[in-house]
């Protein structure tokens, strides 16, 4: 099966001559520019065996450009983590230096969640 009939769905087979297949179109999230990102930094413990890690939610746009900002993000902290569905995982307490580089970057309303 070559590429472009994996992307028709809900149809097998049709003997309408004037049929016209659905394509599954993948939509791309358009990214919002940093000063409108209303993004939330805080320290998360649950389901992860006691350890900290800091956590950045409510990042609206598109994987690609989710995945930079975590890059940049773990490397300015200089440890590892994990960036995806809208969510930034930094491994350990970062949560001052994190919200920092975030507005220092232009995300300026950026807000910090819960006490620590």
């Amino acid at each position: 099966m070559n590429k472009k009939n994996k992307q028709r769905i809900n149809v097998v087979y049709s003997t309408n001559p004037n049929f016209h297949y659905e394509e599954a179109s993948e939509e791309q999230a358009t990214t919002l520019v940093p000063n409108q990102q209303k993004l939330y930094v805080s320290i998360d413990r649950k389901q992860r065996a006691g350890k900290e890690v800091t956590l950045v939610e409510g990042f609206v746009g598109s994987d690609d450009d989710l995945k930079e900002l975590g890059k940049m993000l773990k490397s300015k902290c200089g440890v590892g983590g994990s960036a995806k569905d809208g969510e930034i995982l930094i491994q350990g307490s970062f949560k001052q230096k994190v919200f920092d580089l975030l507005i220092a970057a232009g995300y300026s309303q950026t807000k910090q969640k819960g006490g620590n």
